[in-house]
């Protein structure tokens, strides 16, 4: 297995993560921005926080991509369905402990049950499986996690030969 075939799966597998989100929200079936999530963790200005947000998600999926090469390693198989399967444990993480819990927490200019009325709050809490973002947000998580981690798989194995 090659750990560039991983990184690169990683840029490939976000590529797609980000355009299906970005067509999901064209299409109203989902309110969820992650470049502006994680951008507006580390700025106050929205435009900036557009940039930002882009260089830092396709960096964490490209630490993701080497998270799942790991696994591949020390499992010592690869493909589109284990990649997929390891997609669906992300999407139910990130749904549930990460953005739900984790998230809110530390990022200082998102709401939670903890806020005051007094503070200035740039984003909304996601909530459980990021419902707050609309009723079809856990699917399509779901839906583009699985798809990032076919991607990965993908580029692993075929890397490999």
């Amino acid at each position: 297995m090659n750990v560039w075939s991983a990184v690169v799966g990683g840029l490939a597998g976000t590529l797609v993560l980000t355009t299906v989100l970005r067509a999901s929200t064209e299409l109203r079936l989902t309110r969820i921005d992650l470049p502006f999530l994680l951008g507006t963790a580390l700025t106050s200005s929205r435009r900036r926080a557009k940039a930002i947000g882009y260089v830092a998600h396709f960096s964490f999926g490209i630490l993701f991509a080497l998270g799942y090469f790991v696994l591949f390693v020390t499992l010592q198989a690869s493909g589109p369905v284990l990649g997929a399967a390891l997609g669906v444990a992300q999407a139910a993480f990130a749904g549930t402990a990460l953005v739900n819990v984790l998230l809110p927490i530390v990022h200082p200019r998102m709401g939670s049950g903890f806020s005051s009325s007094k503070e200035r709050t740039l984003l909304e809490e996601p909530g459980f499986m990021m419902r707050n973002y609309g009723r079809a947000t856990p699917l399509v998580g779901l839906v583009v996690h699985v798809l990032y981690g076919a991607i990965v798989g993908t580029f692993v194995q075929y890397g490999s030969r």
